[in-house]
């Protein structure tokens, strides 16, 4: 048997990165959102305030998790980043 191995190169692979956040309220969603909305690559992003660790989660292609974070600082809040 001859098996063929097709590797798609073009295709992006999409990981969720996750961090617990101070984010609690939509009007800390809203001050975060310019400061992550500016960042490349980011194809989603959100926030679970009803969560008692706030997850902000983040479907990315090619953003490193310390981008994130400083971007989220940036905004005044902090997030460390979840397995």
């Amino acid at each position: 048997m001859n098996f063929i191995t097709i590797i798609r190169i073009n295709h992006p692979i999409m990981e969720t990165l996750k961090f617990k956040t101070n984010i609690k309220c939509g009007g800390c969603v809203a001050k975060v959102t310019p400061f992550l909305n500016q960042l490349p690559g980011i194809a989603a992003w959100q926030v679970d305030t009803a969560s008692p660790d706030k997850i902000l989660s983040v479907q990315t292609e090619r953003l490193e998790a310390g981008e994130i974070r400083l971007a989220v600082e940036k905004a005044g809040f902090k997030a460390e980043k979840t397995d």
